[in-house]
C-alpha cells in the first residue's frame, strides 16, 4: 500500500511539473537550430519547379526574355481607421489600416486593457512584426501576387495601394475603406489587372469582412494566383506560458467540425511547408483558420463557392500536387539562434490556388475572394450564443491542459465548470469569491467518498503495519503463496478486504479528471482576465496577487524571475504542511520505520515544491488551490476525528451499531487467528 500511495504521490507531482513546464518556466533555450528567415511565401507557376522543401523558400520567377513586362501601380501612402477605442462608440476594436499591402497594421480592443498596473490602456492585440532587416510584417495584407502565364511575381507588400475614404453607414453605423491596385504593362497606359481590397466592421461585433476582387481588364483570358499573410503579431498573454499557436478548423465526412493545431514550438521545430501546414490527416475541408493566445483569437473564415460548405481554394502547386490549407509562420525578428528573446511570435500565410479570368467584358472576367474575421476574447458563452460562431465550432480554439486524461473527458468537465462559474457570477459578482465558493460546494459533494476513501487507506495501513504480519512475512519468506494466503486470511480477520487498496485509491482516480478540469476552467477563463478579488491585494485573477512589489531578481540555479512578494503560494504552503500533519496515515506510518521516513519527506517536500512551482501562477489558480488545500485541512481533521474515535469504539471491543443489531452497539465475537483442521 505504501508503494502504491508513493506512486500516486509521484503521478501527481509528475502531473503538476509537467503544468509548471508547459506554462514555460522552465523551458530550457534550443540550441543548434537556424533563426527563421521571414520570406514570401508564394506558391510556384504550375510551369514552375518544386519547391524547396529544406527550407521552405520557394524558386524565384524570372519572366522570360521575350515576355511583356508588367508593374503594379497604387497610390499615395495612407492610414485610414475603422472603429473607436473608446468603449461607449459601441465598436468593439480599432483597426489601423495602411496604405501598404492594403493591410491591417494593428488592432486595439475598446473592451480589454492591457496588463499595465501603472498605467492600464487599451490592449493592442495585434501589430507589425519587425523583420530581421529592419523592416515589418505587417499584422495582415497581400504579399505576392502571380501572373501565371506570363511567369511574373509582383510582391504587393512593397506597394502603396491607392486609398479610398472611410465610408460610414448611416442605418447601421458600420464603417468600411477600400484600397486600390492596378497592374499595366511597363511603360504604357495599359491596365491588365485590377485589384480592389475592402474591409467593413459593424457596431457591437467582433466579426471584420474582408472582400478582395481581381478583375481582367484585358482582351485575353490569363490565369492568376496570389497570396495573404496575417493574421499576425498576436502578442504573449499568457503571464508565464507561451499559449499562441496556430488552428485548423475543418468539416469532417461525417459532418462534424474537427481541428488541428501547431503549436510555437512545433513551428519552431519545422523544416518543411509541409510540417507547417494546416490540414486534417484524414480528410476534412477547411472551414477556418486562426490564430490565437491564451485569452484571444483571430479567426479567419474565408467563404467557400456556391454550393460548397467548406472552402477548397486555399491551396498551392507543390511537387506532389495541390496541396490545401494555409500555412502557420514561426517568427523570429532579431534573428537569434535560442529563439527565446521574448519577440517570437506566430502567424499564418493563405496560400490562393491558381484561378483563370476570362477576358474582360466576358462572364468569368472578375473573381471575388471573401473572408470573414473573427478578432475577439475566446469565449464559450459568446460562441454558443452566436449561430455562426456555434455552427463553425469556433470553442475549439480554445485549450485546455488534459495532461494524462483524454480531452474528450476533460473538455466537457471544464467547460461545464466554466459554464457554473458565469451563472454563479450572476449573483455573487466577484470571481475570487466564486473560486472559494465553488471549490467547497466540490468538497462537500465529495467528502463521503473521500471519507471512505481515508478510512479505508488508514484502516489497511494498519492492519499491513501490524506485528503479526511481521512474523508472518518472517515465517513465510521463502514461500510466497503461502505468506500471501495468510496476510489475506489476517486481514479477513481484521475486516480488510485484500482489494481494499485498490478501492481506497480508485476515488482518487475518479476525482483527478475533475480537478483537472477545474484548474483548466480557472487557468484559462477569458472571466477572469483584469478580474479583482480584493482592491488592496488581489487586483487580477489572471495574474500573480504581488502584495509588494521590486525590482526583478534572478533566483540562482532555478533562473526563475521574481518581482513581486506573492502572498498566495506561501498560504499555500502553510496548508499544504498543515494537511500532511493532518493526514490519517500518519498514526499507522509511525509504527514502521520506513513508512515514517517516507511520511517525514513528504511533510518537508510538499509546502515547499508546490509555492516554488506556482510561486509565479496566476493568483486565480494559487487562490483555487489555497482554497482546496485549507478545506482539505479542515476535512482531514473530520475524518481523523471519526477514525479516532472507531479505533477508541474497536479496542473497547466494540463495533458499530446496525439496523439488525436494533440500533445497540454489540460486542465482538473474537475468532481465531490460525483455524485449525478437525
Amino acid at each position: 500500500m505504501r508503494t502504491a500511495l508513493t506512486v500516486v504521490v509521484a503521478c501527481f507531482c509528475v502531473f503538476c511539473g509537467w503544468l509548471v513546464l508547459e506554462s514555460g518556466v522552465f523551458e530550457a533555450p534550443r540550441t543548434g537550430a537556424q533563426p527563421c528567415i521571414l520570406l514570401q511565401q508564394t506558391a510556384p507557376a504550375e510551369s514552375g519547379g518544386p519547391s524547396d522543401e529544406a527550407t521552405g523558400e520557394q524558386p524565384a520567377l524570372e519572366p522570360a526574355e521575350d515576355t511583356v513586362v508588367f508593374v503594379a501601380e497604387g497610390g499615395a501612402k495612407g492610414s485610414p481607421t475603422l472603429g473607436s477605442v473608446d468603449p461607449e462608440s459601441g465598436y468593439k476594436y480599432k483597426l489601423e489600416l495602411s496604405s501598404k499591402a492594403a493591410a491591417i497594421r494593428s488592432a486595439t480592443f475598446s473592451g480589454f486593457k492591457d496588463r499595465d498596473y501603472k498605467d492600464p490602456k487599451p490592449l493592442v492585440v495585434m501589430s507589425p512584426i519587425a523583420k530581421p532587416d529592419g523592416g515589418e510584417v505587417l499584422a495582415m495584407g497581400n504579399t505576392s501576387f502571380v501572373l501565371v502565364d506570363e511567369g511574373l511575381q509582383l510582391a504587393l507588400d512593397e506597394l502603396d495601394w491607392k486609398s479610398g475614404e472611410v465610408e460610414t453607414n448611416s442605418d447601421d453605423g458600420s464603417q468600411s475603406v477600400s484600397f486600390e491596385a492596378t497592374i499595366k504593362v511597363e511603360g504604357t497606359d495599359e491596365p491588365v489587372v485590377k485589384l480592389t481590397k475592402t474591409f467593413r466592421i459593424t457596431l457591437g461585433s467582433y466579426l471584420l469582412e474582408c472582400d478582395l476582387v481581381v478583375e481582367n481588364l484585358d482582351e485575353s483570358a490569363r490565369k492568376i494566383r496570389f497570396n495573404m499573410n496575417g493574421p499576425g503579431g498576436f502578442g504573449r498573454e499568457g503571464f508565464r506560458g507561451d499559449m499562441r499557436k496556430v488552428v485548423g478548423g475543418f468539416r469532417e465526412p461525417d459532418g462534424k467540425v474537427g481541428s488541428e493545431r501547431l503549436s510555437r514550438k512545433k513551428l519552431y521545430k519545422a523544416k518543411s511547408r509541409e510540417a507547417r501546414r494546416l490540414q486534417k490527416e484524414d480528410g476534412g475541408g477547411l472551414l477556418w483558420a486562426a490564430v490565437v493566445n491564451k485569452y484571444f483569437a483571430a479567426i479567419v473564415v474565408p467563404a467557400p463557392e456556391e454550393g460548397k460548405d467548406y472552402c477548397d481554394w486555399i491551396a498551392e502547386r507543390t511537387r506532389d500536387g495541390l496541396e490545401y490549407g494555409p500555412l502557420g509562420e514561426f517568427y523570429n525578428p532579431d534573428g537569434d539562434s535560442k529563439a527565446d528573446s521574448g519577440d517570437e511570435t506566430v502567424g499564418l500565410t493563405f496560400p490562393i490556388a491558381p484561378s483563370a479570368l476570362g477576358a474582360a467584358g466576358q462572364a468569368g472576367s472578375s473573381k471575388a475572394y471573401k473572408f470573414q474575421i473573427y478578432l475577439g476574447p475566446k469565449d464559450k458563452s459568446l460562441f454558443d450564443g452566436n449561430e455562426l460562431y456555434r455552427s463553425l465550432g469556433f470553442y475549439q480554439t480554445i485549450d485546455f491542459m488534459t495532461c494524462c486524461c483524454p480531452t474528450c473527458i476533460i473538455n466537457p468537465l471544464a467547460f461545464g465548470v466554466l459554464m457554473i462559474m458565469k451563472w454563479m457570477h450572476g449573483f455573487i459578482p466577484n470571481y475570487g469569491w466564486v473560486i472559494i465558493i465553488l471549490v467547497l460546494v466540490f468538497r462537500l459533494l465529495m467528502h463521503p467518498i473521500t471519507k471512505k476513501s481515508q478510512v479505508s487507506m488508514s484502516k489497511l495501513q494498519k492492519v499491513l503495519n501490524d506485528p503479526q504480519i511481521q512474523e508472518i512475512k518472517k515465517k513465510y519468506a521463502k514461500k510466497p503463496l503461502e505468506m500471501q494466503k495468510h496476510i489475506s486470511e489476517f486481514q479477513k480477520q481484521k475486516g480488510v478486504s485484500p482489494a481494499s487498496g485498490f478501492t481506497s485509491m480508485l476515488p482518487m482516480m475518479v476525482q483527478m479528471p475533475i480537478w483537472i478540469a477545474l484548474w483548466s476552467a480557472v487557468y484559462t477563463s477569458i472571466d477572469l482576465r483584469g478580474a479583482a478579488f480584493l482592491p488592496f491585494w488581489i487586483t487580477d485573477l489572471s495574474v500573480p496577487d504581488a502584495a509588494w512589489r521590486f525590482d526583478a531578481i534572478t533566483i540562482p540555479l532555478v533562473g526563475t524571475k521574481v518581482a513581486s512578494l506573492n502572498l498566495l503560494p506561501l498560504l499555500m504552503g502553510l496548508a499544504f504542511y498543515l494537511q500532511q500533519k493532518l493526514m490519517p496515515s500518519q498514526a499507522a506510518a509511525s509504527a514502521n520505520p520506513q513508512a515514517a521516513q517516507q511520511q517525514k519527506m513528504m511533510m518537508i517536500m510538499m509546502p515547499i515544491l508546490f509555492p516554488l512551482m506556482l510561486y509565479n501562477a496566476p493568483s486565480g489558480v494559487n487562490l483555487y488551490i489555497m482554497a482546496s488545500t485549507f478545506a482539505g485541512v479542515v476535512e482531514q481533521y473530520v475524518i481523523r476525528k471519526h477514525i479516532k474515535e472507531k479505533e477508541h469504539e474497536e479496542s473497547k471491543g466494540l463495533v458499530a451499531a446496525t439496523s439488525k443489531t436494533g440500533g445497540k452497539v454489540k460486542k465482538k465475537k473474537p475468532k481465531p487467528f490460525f483455524r485449525t483442521k478437525p
